[in-house]
């Protein structure tokens, strides 16, 4: 089975990791909408989930319905 190797970006705390994928992106603005604070087109970097507890940044990820926000617990 050949799988290809999508590309994301990545945002850490010592709780969470943040994975965003561009391409899969649909600009629903769930994310902006829904947590601000941490998710931010204006800022550099545009996510900082640092800004919010670990349960809010995924409870938000979750929304996205596309799949470009993706989250892992540590």
């Amino acid at each position: 089975m050949y799988m290809t190797k999508e590309k994301y970006k990545a945002y850490e705390t010592d709780e969470i990791e943040v994975r965003f994928y561009a391409g899969r992106c649909e600009h629903a603005a769930e994310c902006v909408k829904g947590l601000p604070a941490v998710f931010n087109v204006d800022n550099r970097p545009w996510i900082q989930p640092e800004r919010a507890s670990a349960d809010e940044v995924a409870e938000v990820i979750e929304r996205c319905p596309s799949g470009a926000l993706q989250y892992t617990r540590k």
